[in-house]
């Protein structure tokens, strides 16, 4: 039976509280709150089409996008024409979504339905599913409207989301929306930078050595997106060819770490600092199996809730404010960017670690218990 806070159990009609116990499926990737809001915005056969898709372990990160899309596509709609997304979506209304995310209200001509309508903006701002500003870019729509063609399929219908018109729509909206490309990162994290971050996390206890953990990792995987890093699981690491992970650790032994889509096989070999500070945080965090990188609440205690890739990218930020840097000037997408210098170094210097830290290189670390 799932467990509820006393004030979710006021909040929620019984209906919504049947939806929510389907949607317990997805705890790995949700935190109650986010789950509770889904059962409120999406339909019984919503919830059943998720659950349905959770079983066939797909991808977390896949997963993640098509709930939290299909829950923001039917807040569009009921804010839109008060009622539930239908099944199959008329053309129109697919158009519709298009002209209120990818064109400016102001610019609009009066009367024309271009842009989003004030209160249709407010209800999504109220319910913290809009937060940037509009428009959005292509790539958000585009990847919405996919999402939205799948979950039609879901249910055996077909719709109207690879028409020529959808797509024209889309073309002739990029060109005259309005929306400015903005820089993810707009300072590379360089390794002058990162030692910035990793001094932060010194004396930050339990989630410093997570923190360090992150830092570290992402900076040696360049090439990785934060989602990426934040699905990192047990599962995924190798310690010199065993798949134990309770295996005696030094800094001599190879761990190999599976990252990245799992299509894609990427492979890669940690050494000194980055492979020492991700396998003290496994230890401190005594995690077994699943998720490497978890929630910690203000107590200290680790959940068995992976990180979403929003927070990595707010981890990045806190350390950048802790270490004196503006936070709106960094993300994630820094370690990617800064990572050629890091590479270019490790091509000449094999044995260099990212941060070139000296401290304890000589220690033996062991998964669990004890050195």
């Amino acid at each position: 039976m799932r467990k509820i806070r006393p004030n979710i159990q006021e909040t929620l009609d019984p209906q919504a509280l049947s939806r929510a116990e389907t949607l317990d499926i997805l705890d790995s990737i949700f935190p109650f709150d986010r789950r509770d809001q889904l059962a409120q915005l999406l339909t019984d056969e919503d919830a059943l089409i998720l659950k349905r898709l959770a079983q066939r372990n797909i991808a977390q990160n896949t997963l993640r996008a098509l709930a939290s899309d299909l829950g923001y596509l039917q807040a569009w709609a009921r804010a839109t024409t008060e009622r539930s997304l239908p099944w199959p979506t008329p053309e129109e209304m697919v158009h519709a979504f298009i002209s209120q995310h990818l064109h400016c209200a102001a610019a609009a001509p009066d009367g024309q339905s271009d842009g989003m309508p004030r209160h249709v903006e407010d209800s999504l701002r109220q319910r913290t599913l809009l937060k940037g500003s509009l428009p959005h870019a292509p790539s958000t729509v585009r990847r919405r409207i996919a999402s939205w063609a799948l979950l039609t399929r879901e249910r055996g219908l077909s719709g109207s989301f690879d028409s020529a018109s959808v797509k024209e729509a889309i073309k002739q909206a990029k060109h005259n929306g309005g929306h400015t490309p903005v820089s993810m990162s707009a300072t590379p994290i360089t390794d002058d930078i990162l030692r910035r971050l990793l001094q932060t996390c010194k004396k930050d206890g339990i989630v410093g050595r997570r923190d360090r953990a992150i830092l570290l990792l992402a900076a040696e995987a360049g090439g990785q997106r934060r989602a990426e890093v934040a699905s990192l699981r047990v599962e995924d690491l190798c310690i010199g060819g065993s798949n134990d992970i309770h295996k005696r650790y030094t800094r001599r032994t190879r761990l190999t770490v599976r990252i990245g889509a799992a299509e894609r096989d990427n492979q890669l070999n940690l050494s000194g600092e980055a492979a020492k500070a991700l396998m003290e945080w496994i230890r401190e965090g005594d995690i077994e199996t699943g998720p490497v990188f978890r929630k910690i609440d203000q107590w200290g205690n680790v959940s068995r809730r992976m990180l979403t890739p929003q927070s990595v990218n707010l981890i990045v930020k806190t350390r950048a404010k802790k270490a004196g840097i503006d936070p709106s000037s960094v993300s994630v997408q820094g370690l990617r960017s800064g990572n050629p210098a890091r590479a270019r170094r490790r091509e000449r210097d094999p044995t260099l670690a990212v941060a070139a830290e000296n401290e304890g290189r000589s220690e033996e670390v062991s998964t669990r218990g004890g050195t």
